[in-house]
């Protein structure tokens, strides 16, 4: 699984385990490979470059907050930056913290955990992230009980296995609301309920000890001191909470959007391990490519703001590899597939995937729970 550590099982599960290599992952790294002999893993440039990168979405974040926070500005003109806030706190997410949490920003280590760490200036934790996303969403794709990222409770049906509730036949229409609010509750509520229980969802986690604990809460700490505490010394409690809802509201929509037309459209697969020993039908490399959907690839404004997550297909089967590489990867990735017989998914568009994701909910709101890897089309 790259450079993955081996995911704790949930409770009372059996740990899936893929089948072999059918020679697909192995033809994919030598064709990889070769890329990188040619081009080159893009060294000290592509480092310069990132690290720029970075800066600027920093740089616009800490101005907009500034301006916000200390400028006299209308209140209908602080929504707007809120909103603007919550977008560049995402940017932050998509093309910093992601290629740092997966060691691709940098081959300096210690530039890494910095990346990463960003991750908790927005509000969230970079430990518990590394545990929810790089272990088990990276090394269980759409596996019903081991994908914490298919898995968010009873008010939302993401996958097909999932009892239907009466409730779920408005989902496609309540959602929304939802991933607005999801940023607010893991800055303020998951994240310190998941480090107490020292769990994620049926998952057991080591709790963060020692510079991983003091991180944990010092990035809390300054969140909190940063989106409330600060602003409530020059403006009313009120218009602060307002504020930090709009910012947070833009910060969860947008995070959602992304990974949701990755994995939760009809293009994508959700396949069972078996009940007796955990065997998986697929490889670990294909199920990759039969969980996972690129979307607007031949969009450079979507690649350069999402961080390449458009190419998520890529992403998934090289995570160590920092965005930068994944429009060129994708012309491989896909010749691999075709060569292989491997089923190659995509959206054409941001709005393609963003209607087939609209109908997946719809769909799964409708369906009945699949006792198979079939799922509502």
């Amino acid at each position: 699984m790259s450079d993955l550590v081996q995911p704790v099982p949930a409770n009372g599960a059996i740990r899936p385990r893929f089948a072999a290599d059918s020679g697909f992952h192995a033809d994919l790294k030598r064709r990889v490979a070769a890329y990188l002999e040619v081009q080159g893993a893009g060294g000290d440039q592509h480092e310069v470059f990132l690290t720029l990168k970075a800066l600027g979405i920093l740089m616009a974040l800490g101005v907009t907050y500034g301006v916000l926070v200390f400028a006299p500005v209308t209140m209908w003109q602080a929504c707007g930056l809120a909103l603007l806030c919550g977008v560049l706190a995402a940017l932050v997410g998509f093309n910093i913290q992601h290629d740092g949490g997966h060691k691709a920003f940098s081959r300096r280590p210690w530039r890494n955990r910095v990346a990463a760490a960003s991750l908790d200036l927005i509000g969230a934790s970079s430990y518990l992230w590394h545990w929810k996303h790089a272990v088990f969403h990276h090394g269980y794709a759409n596996v019903s009980g081991h994908d914490t990222d298919i898995s968010v409770g009873s008010l939302v049906r993401l996958e097909p296995h999932q009892q239907r509730l009466a409730h779920h036949r408005w989902q496609h229409v309540y959602i929304w609301l939802l991933y607005g609010l999801m940023a607010v509750r893991w800055q303020l509520y998951d994240d310190l309920r998941e480090v107490v229980n020292g769990a994620i969802g049926p998952h057991r986690i080591p709790r963060p000890r020692g510079w991983a604990m003091a991180w944990f809460v010092v990035g809390k700490a300054v969140f909190v001191g940063l989106v409330l505490v600060l602003p409530m010394w020059f403006h009313p409690v009120w218009a602060v909470l307002l504020l930090y809802g709009l910012a947070s509201y833009a910060l969860g929509t947008v995070l959602a959007l992304v990974f949701q037309l990755a994995h939760n459209t009809a293009v994508c697969d959700f396949p069972l391990p078996s009940a007796a020993d955990g065997r998986m039908d697929r490889s670990w490399a294909e199920h990759q490519v039969a969980t996972t959907a690129d979307f607007a690839r031949g969009s450079r404004w979507a690649t350069w703001l999402l961080g390449g997550l458009n190419f998520q297909v890529e992403h998934h089967l090289v995570p160590q590899l920092s965005h930068l590489h994944y429009p060129a990867l994708s012309g491989i990735v896909e010749a691999t597939c075709r060569d292989h017989g491997v089923a190659f998914r995509e959206h054409p568009s941001l709005w393609s995937g963003l209607v087939a994701h609209f109908r997946w909910l719809r769909n799964l709101g409708l369906a009945p729970a699949a006792t198979s890897s079939s799922a509502p089309h």
